[in-house]
């Protein structure tokens, strides 16, 4: 918790003196590049909506919500569903605005290679170390999947770390398994082998994808700003899934995500960006996600990870801002 007030305090100073301005705050996560950096970086977002914007990196879904529960962060955009998940069904007024990404195959558990366990012998991971970043889409995958295999949880060792550091022990050799997403999922391949793939993941129903955030009282009062800001999310979007786009986009994305080139290209393959259209859609925000979310504090619950759910989370996606968008 340390490290996340740390953040928070952080990023309350530079909120404060936004808050002044008329300007946000937005977070987002390093090494997690996606279309909307290149609009970050050529001010897009500025210009349309008028005001300037100020960026925080993060390091996980549950610091954003932190910030955003202070006050110090008005806009997060690729949080987590499950940590999104955890602060409401806490009671943190907080609304999804939008489906930042899906991304089943960039987020995930490895198991250390010289364990050689697979989707076949996962029997063996019973008492063995594995480090999750607690609250997270990757908890939520992990619980899931040892769910799937049966594997009793109760016996093994779990840490919560950040998917870097838990990369950075797996290489070491001081962890049995980890669970993370980009760079840090990338480099903890290097040391071992998933159990499932994106593919498998998903016919489980094992959804990953994140969404754009905002505090509920944000929403209602900066309606107007908020669908500008998707507005220009959804061209960068747009821009990107034309590939004569990829030569100028990408420079600019790897920098800001501080990534090489050929690793954000690597990520961003494994992206799905579902257009404004189909974010409406019945697939997504039309109901799937919100009975999603109502799955995913199941098996939180069910964990002991948080003390109980929401009866509906209905309403906690506010599609108005995405509907006023679609028409800009």
């Amino acid at each position: 918790m340390s490290a996340t007030a740390a953040i928070a305090l952080l990023a309350g100073a530079q909120a404060a003196t936004a808050a002044g301005h008329g300007e946000i705050t937005v977070a987002y996560f390093l090494e997690w590049p996606m279309p909307f950096q290149y609009a970050k970086e050529t001010g897009m977002y500025d210009e349309a909506m008028g005001t300037k914007i100020n960026w925080v990196s993060f390091d996980t879904g549950t610091a954003m919500s932190a910030a955003m529960a202070s006050g110090d962060v008005q806009l997060s955009v690729s949080q987590g569903v499950p940590p999104f998940v955890v602060a409401t069904s806490a009671g943190q007024d907080l609304q999804i605005v939008d489906v930042a990404v899906s991304y089943s195959d960039n987020d995930n558990c490895v198991v250390a290679s010289g364990l050689e366990i697979d989707k076949d012998s996962t029997g063996e991971l019973a008492g063995k170390k594995v480090a999750v970043p607690l609250g997270t889409a990757a908890h939520y995958g992990f619980l899931s999947q040892m769910n799937h295999f049966g594997v009793d949880i109760s016996t093994m060792e779990i840490v919560d770390m950040a998917p870097a550091e838990g990369a950075a022990a797996l290489a070491q050799g001081s962890l049995d398994m980890a669970c993370g997403w980009g760079g840090a999922l990338r480099r903890m391949k290097e040391h071992g082998n998933v159990l499932l793939t994106g593919d498998e993941k998903e016919e489980l129903g094992i959804l990953v994808f994140d969404a754009t955030t905002a505090p509920a009282t944000y929403v209602a009062e900066n309606g107007d700003m908020v669908a500008k800001f998707l507005a220009v999310t959804a061209e960068a979007n747009a821009m990107w899934a034309d590939e004569a786009n990829h030569a100028t986009m990408l420079p600019v994305i790897a920098k800001d995500a501080g990534m090489s080139e050929e690793d954000t290209m690597s990520t961003l393959s494994t992206f799905k960006f579902p257009t404004v259209e189909d974010q409406l859609s019945d697939k997504w925000l039309d109901g799937r996600a919100q009975n999603f979310m109502q799955g995913v504090a199941g098996v939180f619950v069910d964990a002991g990870s948080i003390p109980s759910a929401l009866d509906s989370y209905a309403g906690t996606v506010n599609t108005g801002p995405l509907k006023a968008a679609s028409g800009m």
